[in-house]
Order: C-alpha cells, then structure tokens, then sequence
C-alpha cells in the first residue's frame, strides 16, 4: 500500500447489523455537520465529539462519526483552497459546486446510515483511522 493509499481508501466497516439507537447516532454524526453552517467549525467538532462519546459503545455510529469527521476535514481544506483561488476567479466558480457537494453528500450519508448501511464518502482524506 503506497503512502497516498494510506489517506485514501476506506476503512472496514463494523460487521454485524446495527440496532436502531446505533443507527440513529450514526446519522446524528453525519447530520450534526451542518451545524457548521451556523458555529464556526461545528462541522467538525460535532463529529469528533458523538465519535469520542461513542467509540467503546457503538461502533457502528463511531465509525460514521468518524467518516464524516474525514470528509468535513476534507471540506474545509477544499473550502480554503477555494477561497484561494477566488484571487484567480477560478475559487468563484469552485466554491458553490463544494458547497453543493458538501450538502448533498452529508444528507445521503446520514440516510444511509440511518438504514443501517456504513456509508462512505466517495472523496475523502483518511486523516482519522
């Protein structure tokens, strides 16, 4: 496995089939995320905290908590890169095709957990294993 694999393929996901409490916080950790809108940085917090609070008792929502936490890190590094490159005018027409990505995909992560499916982004830095 090359260095750049390392960070970017998926984890395992949990085995077994989760109970409804397990899935519901699994999509509270993807839904969480948009608190981000509003608390500068809550996309990031929350996840960290629901993967903290849950990592010995759930591992099916530690697990979500924890690829939502991967991709709001990726987020926000695309969104700095974004703001960058609206000096160039490219960052402009960036930003909101993110933006747009960023919510689509985090809505469809927290259905898919709430159905009890480990949903996986389909980019995402693996900074958090």
């Amino acid at each position: 496995m090359s260095d750049f694999d390392q960070y970017t393929s998926a984890p395992g996901a949990p085995s077994g089939s989760p109970g409804a409490e397990e899935r519901q916080m699994g999509m509270i950790a993807h839904l969480s995320v948009l608190s981000g809108i509003i608390i500068p940085f809550g996309n990031i917090i929350a996840p960290l905290v629901i993967w903290q609070i849950k990592k010995d008792t759930m591992p099916f929502a530690a697990d979500q908590a924890k690829e939502a936490l991967n991709f709001n890190i990726t987020m926000v590094i695309a969104g700095i890169i974004c703001f960058l490159l609206t000096f160039v005018l490219i960052g402009l027409i960036l930003a909101p095709i993110v933006g747009i990505a960023w919510l689509v995909l985090t809505v469809m992560a927290g259905i898919k957990a709430n159905n009890g499916e480990a949903y996986r982004y389909p980019f995402a830095l693996r900074l958090i294993s």
